[in-house]
């Protein structure tokens, strides 16, 4: 298990939410860093991965639990 910086609650939330909220969280962090996210829109698989490629943060995973998505991206 790896350690968690700080744990983003984007439940509920429907895109671009989702990824502004992550932005602004990862804003506050530093370099290395892992934030959780927690979001309930389908469409948030693809937008993690898009925005992973486009800011040069790392994805760690990503997974689904009961029609909620979990993801761990790692701050560049």
């Amino acid at each position: 298990m790896q350690k968690i910086d700080k744990e983003l609650d984007a439940r509920g939330l429907v895109c671009p939410l989702p990824i502004l909220r992550t932005k602004q969280s990862l804003a506050e962090m530093t370099s290395g860093q892992i934030l959780k996210i927690v979001a309930t829109d389908p469409g948030a698989t693809i937008d993690f991965q898009v925005f992973a490629e486009q800011t040069g943060n790392d994805l760690l995973s990503m997974s689904e639990t009961d029609e909620e998505f979990v993801f761990f991206l790692k701050k560049k």
